[in-house]
């Protein structure tokens, strides 16, 4: 069910991997996209097998993301249009779903803020890390970690050649070669630069989805990838 999982403080927080659901093949087991091919019954009970597991009694605030840079503060359960969520309440799980994006969470136990983000290519030129790293100041955060999860690597993301360009020139971090020579982009060394440059630190918990059969991946499996989260929430 987690590739990996931890506390600091009152804060929990995992990733989770492709195991431990009741979704059938090719989205076998634990898929907890919103939508998709996938029945949506195997979907929502997925996510409540998880949520029962993770943070028992607590409730779900989740994103209809689009790769932008739009943070939301949540004080309440429910699902907002944006690629980053923050709060300062207890028990409210936060929830950030990818299958080759990078994943992040954030949290600054002893102010009690707590994020999580979903950071594509386009999320990345947008900054949706800084943005959110700035959201989580305003709410009174001081000293903020981050945890990035995984996604592809720069060695697997292939692109065209002016995608390339463009995503570097505005993050150069990402500027990448696959490992047969092409022209890649290495999402998750850009939001380590910009995690950096915001004085956080960064605790990598990086795996490669197209590379791991335990991970959902679009860019290998298509529409029969299934959807892998972060989640972070703050015990009351």
């Amino acid at each position: 069910m987690y590739l990996r999982r931890t506390s600091t403080g009152p804060v929990e927080l995992a990733f989770t991997d492709r195991h431990g659901g009741v979704s059938r093949p090719p989205f076998e087991s634990l898929n907890l996209a919103i939508s998709g091919e996938d029945d949506p019954r195997s979907r929502a009970i997925n996510t409540a097998l998880v949520l029962a597991d993770f943070a028992p009694g607590a409730a779900m605030a989740d994103m209809v993301q689009v790769h932008g840079g739009d943070v939301v503060c949540v004080s309440t359960p429910g699902r907002s249009t944006c690629d980053a969520l923050i709060t300062a309440e207890t028990d409210v799980v936060l929830v950030t779903r990818v299958a080759d994006c990078v994943p992040v969470l954030l949290a600054d136990p002893e102010h009690g803020v707590i994020g999580a983000a979903h950071a594509g290519r386009p999320g990345v030129v947008a900054g949706v890390i800084t943005n959110t790293v700035a959201a989580m100041r305003e709410l009174g955060a001081d000293i903020i970690t981050a945890w990035v999860g995984p996604h592809v690597c720069g060695g697997c993301y292939e692109v065209p050649d002016d995608m390339r360009a463009a995503v570097s020139a505005v993050e150069p971090t990402t500027f990448a070669q696959t490992r047969w020579g092409t022209p890649a982009l290495d999402i998750g060394a850009g939001v380590r630069a910009q995690l950096q440059r915001a004085e956080v630190e960064v605790v990598s918990w990086e795996q490669c989805t197209m590379e791991s059969s335990d991970l959902y991946s679009h860019r290998r499996d298509g529409a029969g990838a299934g959807r892998s989260a972060g989640l972070i929430w703050r015990r009351s």
